[in-house]
Order: structure tokens, then C-alpha cells, then sequence
């Protein structure tokens, strides 16, 4: 052991006797901190938390919530219940259209979707039963893309 070349355990301080009194004024005065200064966030985080998001009067005025959802990757591969080529996509619309009084459709795109994939997803939707509640949610495309063109 190291302590026996340099004879160190001689030199240490011997180990207090008790420490049971500091150790129960401690835990009161903590006890005491918190029930003077603690707060609900400090004790229980997110709970009890009553603030209001601000109001905005016309963003609710066109919004609507779609029934459907579908994801296009700009390589062709078209999702909603896993991955559908475009006649299995017609069927599953029709399927979608009929479920509901008023159905709506939500098509979100990749970056750099060709419009004729666009335009033959908004046409199939519309044979389908969607009439005009087709949204279209498209990511923008990235910068280094954009200068390759």
C-alpha cells in the first residue's frame, strides 16, 4: 500500500467522533429553504406551470384538419400505409374518401418533387373524392442544390 513507505496513515487526522446533530440541522435547514423559497417549478417541473400562448385572430380562419396523410420522397416513393405505387395510391384514396363526410388530404414533399408526380397525386386525389381539401406541404429546397441547377 502506499501509505506504508511514507508512514501518511500516522499523520492523518483521526475520524470525528459524531456527526448525527450536524447531519439533522442540515436536513432541516434544507427542509426550511424549500418550504420558504421553493417554488412548483423547483419542486415538481412542468407541473402547475398557466401561461397562455398568444392569441392570433386570423390564423384559425382557413385552417383545417386533414383525415388523410401521404409523404412523397422526391425519388418516387409514395407513403400512407407503407410504401404504395400510384395505382395501389388510387385505391387507397377512394378507400380514404369514403371513410368520412368530408374528407381532406394532406401531401407532404420532399424537396425537389417533380410537379408531374405533384400534379398526378392532386388528380388521382380529386377522382377520388377529395374535391378542393387537398393541402400540400413541401420542405424547401437546400441551398446546394439550388446553385447545382
Amino acid at each position: 500500500m502506499i501509505t506504508r513507505p511514507l508512514d501518511l496513515a500516522s499523520r492523518l487526522r483521526p475520524e470525528p467522533r459524531n456527526f448525527d446533530t450536524l447531519f439533522f440541522v442540515n436536513g432541516g435547514l434544507l427542509g426550511l429553504f424549500f418550504m420558504l423559497f421553493g417554488s412548483q417549478l423547483v419542486l415538481a417541473p412542468g407541473l402547475g406551470v398557466d401561461f397562455k400562448l398568444p392569441e392570433m385572430p386570423g390564423s384559425l380562419v382557413n385552417a383545417t384538419a386533414t383525415t388523410s396523410t401521404i409523404s412523397v420522397k422526391n425519388s418516387g416513393q409514395i407513403f400512407a400505409d407503407g410504401l404504395l405505387t400510384m395505382e395501389q395510391l388510387r385505391e387507397w384514396l377512394k378507400s380514404e374518401a369514403r371513410k368520412t363526410k368530408r374528407p381532406s388530404l394532406l401531401v407532404r414533399m420532399s424537396a425537389g418533387v417533380p410537379v408531374s408526380v405533384q400534379n398526378s397525386i392532386v388528380g388521382a386525389a380529386r377522382e377520388a373524392g377529395f374535391g378542393s381539401s387537398i393541402v400540400l406541404a413541401s420542405e424547401e429546397p437546400s441551398g446546394d442544390a439550388s446553385r447545382s441547377r
